[in-house]
């Protein structure tokens, strides 16, 4: 990924329709620090706090693995509205 596709990824939510890309006033958001989703926002709306704590599993073409693999991201300790990148999965 080039700086160009970094940049238009930044603030956009995870998953969201292109014509609405970005967040929405009443809802809750992490970034998605690192990796290959880096500067998304994951909408967390309506979370437990057991759900938070146990990260996300995205999938995603832009990994190591490609079309199919997966990113792995879990909370910031001490910043849950930053979520660290912690690998790939197939």
């Amino acid at each position: 990924m080039d700086s160009d596709d970094e940049q238009l990824l930044r603030g956009r939510i995870y998953g969201a329709d292109h014509d609405h890309p970005g967040p929405k006033p009443g809802r809750s958001y992490a970034e998605l620090v690192g990796g290959p989703l880096d500067g998304l926002l994951l909408d967390i709306t309506g979370w437990r706090p057991e759900e938070i704590a146990d990260g996300v599993s995205l999938a995603t073409e832009l990994g190591q693995f490609g079309p199919g693999g997966r990113a792995l991201y879990d909370p910031r300790p001490g910043d849950p509205a930053r979520w660290d990148w912690c690998g790939d999965s197939p």
